[in-house]
């Protein structure tokens, strides 16, 4: 080839280069079938998948169009060994070339799917994926501990999205998530977590990462992060990858999350809600609690009760009667009393005692009368039938009960006179407590009786102002009184000088003083 200015070969445009370039390629290679492991793969809304078909050496990007994808008879996912079928066309834009695929078959899985399995199944049979190991999320966790990348985007989604719904402290534990190393940073931050104490120790931990291929999200499917996982004792949740990836660790986690945002929302509840849920019942209990007071308060009307003053009126106006008549029915039964009282000749203590003496020993001569009769009849009898019956054995039985009779008769007298000696005392307490309680002894210690002529009692000073005369009774006797300034009456007088008025001599009143140990005159 020439470099001269003046060569004739024609120069071509990158266009028409990249046109004769996919027209060769197109040509010698528009049948084509090949076998490889899908890496990403992408359906976009358009509905076109664009994928990578790759082994150990190389990667190509492949295409299928919408149309042969809707009749495709499986979903296409990163992992899965494939033999495709279709043509190599080149993409002028970038200059890349490309297989235009038109079917699509499963030729077994990939190696890295292979191995996935594998430990999915060996895990599995170890429990670490029964339901029954997992716990439920606290409610409103105080703490929330974050195990991802302190750089990526992920965690400044959870910040942020925990921010807006329910403010809460977040510690972050840096680790990497993608990389050789990354599989053991995340098991330390997850094991490190748990060995927190006091208000470090958060209550729910995310463990998060964004999307990428199987290669970038295997870090989550190494054995040591699974089981830091399973071993945590406060409730994990994953949020690896977008809603369609899938790693072990999603299997022991107690929740997973289809994205990191999806992580924040599911540790804490949103807070507005909260509070419109709180006045909303607050609402409901203010309505509640009005319709059961109207609802009572409609009972207690319909049930028509009476006022308390109304129940307690008549029960007050007996009270005021009772009140007022008390006084006047208590002196009614006290004169009542005390008329009968005079009406009953009570006999002196001295006299009852006395003939209660003499009637126990009238009783208890006539019983030893008897007694000493008995024993003399009975002994004559006895005689008369031992002088009938000779037997020396009846004449002994007579003599002893003969015997026994006599000891009885002595045993009799004293004991008789213990009855007698009780009922004697007896009788004297009686006495005595009779004489305490009778109106003479009351008269003894200086009160007196005012009567008039038909023995009714006076009781106040006007009455007694009213008589002519009137008896004073007192411990030893009675005395007829007058009154000052009433008419004297003398012997003989007849009834016209009695009624006949006479001047009224003044008279000195002389205060005497009243005996010692005495009472002095009413008058």
């Amino acid at each position: 080839m020439s470099d001269s200015p003046n060569s004739n070969q024609p120069a071509l445009s990158v266009s028409e280069l990249s046109a004769n370039l996919k027209r060769t390629i197109e040509t010698n290679f528009d049948h084509v079938v090949v076998r490889g492991e899908l890496g990403r793969v992408t359906i976009p809304r358009s509905g076109h998948m664009y994928a990578d078909v790759k082994d150990d050496k190389a990667v190509l990007n492949t295409v299928m169009w919408k149309g042969q994808v809707d009749r495709l008879p499986f979903r296409p996912e990163e992992g899965l060994e494939v033999i495709v079928t279709g043509k190599l066309s080149i993409y002028a834009g970038r200059s890349n070339y490309q297989m235009l695929a038109s079917t699509m078959r499963p030729a077994g899985a990939g190696a890295l799917m292979q191995l996935l399995e594998e430990r999915k199944k060996k895990l599995a049979a170890e429990g670490l994926f029964d339901p029954a190991h997992k716990v439920k999320l606290p409610y409103m966790p105080r703490t929330v501990g974050v195990v991802t990348s302190p750089t990526g985007a992920v965690i400044r989604d959870i910040l942020h999205r925990i921010s807006d719904r329910f403010p809460v402290r977040v510690i972050v534990w840096p680790a990497l998530v993608q990389g050789d190393n990354a599989a053991a940073q995340i098991t330390a931050g997850i094991e490190g977590f748990n060995a927190l104490t006091g208000e470090d120790r958060p209550d729910v931990l995310i463990v998060a990462r964004g999307g990428g291929s199987i290669e970038d999200l295997w870090p989550f499917n190494e054995e040591n992060v699974v089981r830091a996982a399973f071993n945590s004792d406060i409730p994990l949740i994953s949020a690896v990858g977008h809603e369609t990836d899938t790693t072990l660790i999603d299997y022991v986690s107690d929740a997973r999350a289809p994205t990191p945002t999806g992580a924040a929302e599911i540790a804490v509840p949103v807070r507005s809600d909260l509070i419109m849920t709180v006045d909303e019942h607050g609402a409901r209990m203010k309505r509640a609690l009005s319709r059961r007071t109207a609802q009572a308060s409609d009972l207690l009307r319909a049930a028509r009760l009476p006022r308390a003053e109304t129940l307690l009126q008549p029960r007050r106006q007996r009270l005021d009667y009772a009140a007022d008549s008390l006084p006047r029915v208590t002196r009614a039964l006290i004169e009542r009393k005390s008329t009968q009282l005079h009406k009953i000749h009570i006999p002196s203590p001295r006299d009852a005692l006395s003939k209660r003496s003499e009637r126990l020993g009238t009783l208890t001569a006539q019983l030893d009368a008897g007694l000493r009769s008995a024993v003399s009849r009975k002994d004559k009898a006895l005689t008369h039938v031992s002088a009938r019956l000779r037997p020396e054995s009846l004449a002994r039985d007579i003599a002893r009960g003969n015997e026994r009779l006599r000891e009885t008769s002595v045993r009799a007298r004293p004991a008789l006179n213990r009855i007698l000696s009780a009922k004697t005392d007896g009788l004297t307490a009686q006495a005595k407590l009779l004489e305490t309680l009778s109106y003479q002894a009351t008269l003894k210690r200086g009160y007196s009786i005012v009567r008039d002529s038909d023995g009714q009692l006076i009781r106040s000073a006007s009455k007694a102002a009213e008589l002519t005369n009137f008896d004073i009774s007192f411990a030893d006797g009675d005395v007829t009184a007058q009154p000052i300034g009433a008419p004297t009456i003398h012997p003989g007088a007849t009834a016209e000088e009695a009624s006949k008025p006479k001047t009224a001599k003044p008279q000195a009143k002389t205060t005497k003083a009243p005996p010692s140990g005495g009472q002095g005159s009413l008058f």
